[in-house]
């Protein structure tokens, strides 16, 4: 079983090219990354499509990942990631350093807001969330600490390609702007002035461009040399959210962490 993508309209297929890479390495990790964001499950059958590699090669790796812990078996014959993956990327320094720092600003948000609170970081094309803070009160969302969604429809996502270095915004327009619903932007001058717009701004936003009837407000957390290095945003409803009298909220709440990531740096 899988759970839907955002809105239905984010689909979970993930091809990674049409030729697998020789060494074994490769070949499994390829595997762990044929697990889309929406991807609770996948079948031996779907992960030889989206990898390239033959049925009898993948159920190999897979027995070895099976050992390992990088995946688990589940009921129903199919395959999803381990938990000896999360274990590793609990002990990641730089990220684990940054989620501690932020949560108080999270939680702050939260108690503010009660809508869903993230923490994300960019990873390739994407936003990737480190944490996320929800509860019973919230706009039910499909993200989750650790899944990932396309960077030019996210608020958080938007806010590292108006402010990151241009080759990130050349990386993303190269692999295409995908759809995830009709509000999506997929016109690459449409996302250039709309990230002139955040940069105008200071924050970001997203109305219902990656699922609908959600919005979601994003402001960037900067490095003691002026480098944006994380994003934290409030996404909710579209009744909900109101984003002029929210944004400078999370301004402060992002400006403050900032500060303090430039402290702990400099001592």
């Amino acid at each position: 079983m899988r759970n839907p993508g955002e809105s239905g309209a984010m689909s979970s297929e993930r091809p990674l090219g049409p030729v697998p890479p020789k060494s074994v390495l490769a070949r499994g990790l390829r595997l762990l990354d044929a697990f889309g964001p929406a991807d609770t499950e996948l079948s031996l059958a779907e992960l030889s499509a989206r990898t390239g590699l033959p049925k009898p090669t993948a159920y190999r790796l897979l027995r070895q990942l099976l050992a390992w812990g990088g995946v688990e078996q589940t009921p129903g014959g199919g395959y999803r990631l381990g938990l000896r993956l999360f274990t590793l990327g609990q002990q990641v320094p730089r990220q684990r350093e940054l989620r501690r720092r932020a949560l108080p600003y999270l939680e702050d948000l939260y108690e503010a807001t009660h809508e869903n609170v993230h923490l994300a970081v960019y990873h390739g094309t994407d936003t990737l969330f480190l944490e996320k803070l929800t509860g019973h009160r919230s706009t039910p969302i499909v993200s989750r600490p650790g899944s990932r969604l396309p960077g030019h429809c996210t608020a958080t996502g938007k806010v590292f390609l108006a402010l990151g270095p241009p080759e990130r915004l050349h990386r993303t327009l190269d692999g295409g702007l995908s759809r995830l619903t009709p509000r999506t932007i997929v016109l690459a001058g449409m996302l250039r002035r709309e990230l002139d717009r955040t940069r105008d701004r200071g924050y970001a936003v997203n109305v219902e461009e990656s699922e609908i009837g959600v919005v979601a407000v994003a402001a960037p957390v900067l490095d003691g040399a002026s480098r944006v290095i994380a994003s934290i945003s409030v996404t909710g409803g579209t009744h909900q959210i109101a984003v002029e009298r929210l944004a400078p909220t999370i301004c402060v709440a992002a400006k403050a962490l900032s500060r303090e990531l430039a402290t702990a740096s400099a001592s």
